[in-house]
């Protein structure tokens, strides 16, 4: 009996898939925690016996060399790229699982290695099914083309070439199957929406509206988007092999003593509350984290050689952390606090707050033309899209590297979207000596409710 089951990775939006027929089941771009695969298989009473990448990833540790493991499936991807595990797979080449006939589509652009993976039935002829593109296109979007600056035209227009040469002719009535979905890094624009097919693309998709070749790429390589210094990891892991993961790590649970010790040692405090709990109360030297940014910003934060210490609001926490650290190579998870915050206030050390500024206020200060930093946060994007006048900005991903430009004796307010990056930004500048700051939590979601005057542009 066919199937096809997507897994969906929460936090790097990353999309893989298992495709079986008969005895036989393939992965496509599987993630580094890769035994939910071989569950699935065993539950459809199959074998996975072959494992596709579709590019070499930049976001996330991918698990085929593990799952190859658990499995004996061997691992294919594309041959522009000298991959150390592996085989290499070309235009043309064709793949069976029972009734399923898997052709490879040579897509470069992204990356030049990149595949799509088409999907045909034997039972009903030979137009596609469906089609695994990777991050060739996705759903409201396209990949991204930014990871050969050198060569920025000539891989827009490889990309270019990709889309409207190779996917497109496959026919309106394919399915898509991309390797992310909204959220992720890899697209700016990418619908929430995780299903649709090559003809609703072809009449909606933004950016396949730009149907003239020059006027693609024009548009690609005038794009801005960001690259955490993690990607150089992922780059490394994904070609030349990543360290086995036999099972997660599993932090111990630490006291305060334990704790305040570790921290002098160097470890890094890793606070995953909310940004209410955290400016309520703090370790000094503490890096807040909001859960669920852990994928967006820890590669753009924490080293892979220092000990990470979790502070949790709940023992649910400190799994969730684990998950979203191995995908992105983080492995050196040494411990919790705990009983959370709780027991380091009863044990007597010592702790801080950060201070809330509401949103009407804080527009107020500014139209009182008070002496203070504004500090925005966010994404150029979203700071162009509308900003509060005087704002300073510097993306949050950048702030430890451009701590200088701002002034650690003015007092300063950091602003997001919503307040999670900002309690992030406002726990970096305490670490690296600001007293006077504060947190505007609910940031511009709170200050478009209460109706502040916004700037574009």
């Amino acid at each position: 009996m066919m199937f096809l089951e997507k897994i969906k990775s929460e936090g790097i939006a990353h999309l893989s898939y298992i495709l079986g027929d008969g005895r036989d089941a393939v992965v496509i771009d599987p993630r580094r925690d890769c035994e939910i695969y071989a569950q699935i298989a065993a539950q459809q009473g199959t074998r996975i016996t072959r494992i596709f990448e579709t590019h070499r990833n930049e976001d996330y540790v991918i698990g085929s060399e593990d799952l190859a493991r658990r499995t004996g499936a061997t691992i294919h991807h594309g041959k522009a790229l000298d991959f150390s595990y592996g085989e290499g797979v070309s235009e043309g080449d064709t793949f069976e699982v029972g009734d399923l006939v898997l052709r490879i589509l040579e897509t470069p652009g992204h990356t030049f290695e990149s595949i799509s993976i088409v999907i045909t039935d034997k039972n009903y002829g030979d137009d596609a099914v469906g089609v695994f593109t990777g991050d060739a296109l996705f759903i409201g979007d396209v990949g991204r083309t930014d990871f050969y600056p050198d060569r920025a035209r000539e891989v827009a227009g490889a990309l270019y070439d990709s889309i409207f040469e190779k996917l497109l002719p496959l026919g309106d009535q394919t399915i898509l199957y991309p390797a992310h979905g909204a959220g992720s890094v890899c697209g700016d624009s990418m619908a929430s929406r995780e299903f649709s097919t090559i003809g609703h693309e072809r009449l909606h998709n933004p950016v396949l509206k730009k149907t003239d070749r020059e006027s693609f790429i024009d548009f690609k390589v005038n794009e801005h988007h960001y690259q955490p210094p993690y990607f150089r990891k992922m780059e490394e892991y994904n070609q030349y092999g990543s360290p086995p993961l036999h099972t997660l790590p599993q932090p111990i649970p630490l006291s305060a003593g334990d704790v305040e010790k570790a921290q002098k040692d160097g470890a890094v405090l890793l606070d995953l509350r909310s940004p209410e709990a955290y400016a309520g109360a703090f370790i000094p030297g503490s890096l807040a984290m909001p859960l669920e940014m852990i994928p967006a910003y820890a590669g753009y934060l924490l080293d892979y050689d220092t000990d990470i210490i979790l502070i949790p609001e709940t023992p649910e926490q400190i799994s969730e952390a684990v998950e979203h650290f191995i995908r992105i190579g983080y492995e050196r998870l040494s411990g919790y606090l705990k009983n959370g915050m709780h027991s380091w206030e009863v044990s007597g050390l010592k702790y801080d707050r950060i201070g809330a500024v509401h949103a009407a206020a804080l527009e107020q200060r500014l139209k009182n033309k008070e002496d203070f930093t504004l500090l925005d946060v966010r994404q150029i994007s979203e700071y162009k899209q509308g900003r509060l006048a005087g704002a300073t900005h510097i993306f949050l991903g950048e702030l430890r590297n451009r701590i200088d430009e701002l002034d650690p004796d003015k007092p300063t307010v950091t602003f997001c979207g919503s307040g999670k990056r900002a309690i992030i930004a406002a726990s970096i500048l305490k670490r690296h000596g600001f007293d006077k700051v504060e947190d505007s939590l609910g940031s511009m979601q709170a200050c478009k409710n209460v109706g502040c005057e916004l700037q574009q542009g």
